[in-house]
């Protein structure tokens, strides 16, 4: 399959390329600086560009099969979300492929009880409920979508970089949790669970999440 991956300079991006490329599938990512191509020698093709050149993107992007989007604004930017994301949708939308989108755990529910992970009192830090009410948005946003064949990957409480095991368990609607009640996934197996779904395409326009 031939794929294109936005955001792929970024922490969960880099783990979606490293999966790709290690299932032999052909990948090419989209940065914004020049100097981000070096991560990957010429195992990838690169495609340099601004995600507001529309016509030439859509272009670029009718030559793949499959859109994955990993896109995430720095800190203090969290309000872009929302529209890189409504961006990179429309363009799949235009080029009529089906797009995967990384979102945030925000929307989804704590098991056992009324409360999601942005709503529940103090669960989260201060420090990142600004990115949690994006991607709160940002869901809310793809659910509007009717007429783009995508789906919405959030993650376990916790995202981070450790060993690729590559087993996880999958839930729709709430946090997968351990006995202890901890909620916690590797970027790798993250990236796992991505290209899993992008291959047997099992949540159209459906949000999943994976966790040990």
């Amino acid at each position: 399959m031939k794929m294109i991956i936005f955001g792929a300079a970024g922490d969960v991006g880099q783990r979606f390329v490293g999966e790709a490329l290690l299932r032999g599938h052909e990948v090419t990512v989209f940065i914004r600086k020049p100097d981000q191509a070096e991560i990957w020698g010429d195992k990838v093709q690169v495609v340099i560009g601004d995600l507001d050149d529309t016509e030439n993107l859509i272009s670029i992007v009718k030559e793949h099969d499959f859109i994955l989007s990993a896109l995430r604004p720095a800190e203090g930017k969290e309000d872009l979300l929302v529209p890189l994301t409504s961006k990179v949708m429309s363009i799949a939308g235009e080029a009529g492929l089906p797009i995967l989108i990384t979102g945030g755990a925000a929307s989804l529910k704590i098991p056992n009880t009324d409360h999601t992970v942005l709503t529940a009192p103090d669960f989260l830090p201060d420090s990142v409920r600004p990115i949690a009410t994006a991607c709160q948005d940002q869901y809310d946003m793809c659910l509007g979508v009717v007429d783009v064949n995508w789906t919405y990957q959030a993650p376990s409480a916790m995202l981070i970089p450790a060993e690729r095991t590559g087993k996880y368990r999958i839930e729709t609607d709430q946090l997968v949790t351990d006995g202890n009640g901890n909620s916690q996934i590797s970027m790798e197996d993250f990236a796992v669970a991505a290209l899993d779904e992008v291959e047997n395409r099992r949540f159209i326009r459906q949000r999943f999440t994976a966790g040990y």
